[in-house]
């Protein structure tokens, strides 16, 4: 049973052997330098800050997290796809289901007008 486990362990290891080293080589041969005035000033794209905040909509968040979500799910067809014949006709129905789910949720979402892009 070890000896199936052993490559997960050997890649483990030299991973963090590996970040270890590096971490440590950073910061001890690294340099460094004192922090002054205009090294902690805060820097914007190559002009100076005009201070504050910029709030962002909710909608911005909403249609992230929306993307993200409708991502994700979408990847679940991928290896239902790959394994389609192994997996016959119950598979077909699984993922029937699985995507009525998925137009269901974008129905409502779509009724709610998040996807809308309101400025």
């Amino acid at each position: 049973m070890i000896a199936t486990y052993a490559p997960m362990f050997m890649l483990l290891i030299v991973a963090f052997s590996l970040a270890s080293i590096f971490y440590g080589v950073a910061t001890y041969l690294g340099r460094h330098k004192k922090p002054n005035a205009e090294k902690n000033a805060p820097f914007e794209c190559g002009s100076e800050s005009t201070g504050g905040r910029l709030k962002l909509s909710v909608k911005f968040y909403l249609t992230a997290i929306l993307f993200v979500v409708f991502d994700i799910e979408s990847v679940f067809v991928y290896p239902w796809a790959i394994h389609f014949r192994e997996l016959g006709w119950f598979g077909l129905e699984e993922m029937l289901g699985f995507l009525a789910v998925i137009v269901v949720a974008l129905a409502y979402v779509w009724k709610k007008g998040a996807l809308e892009w309101e400025t």
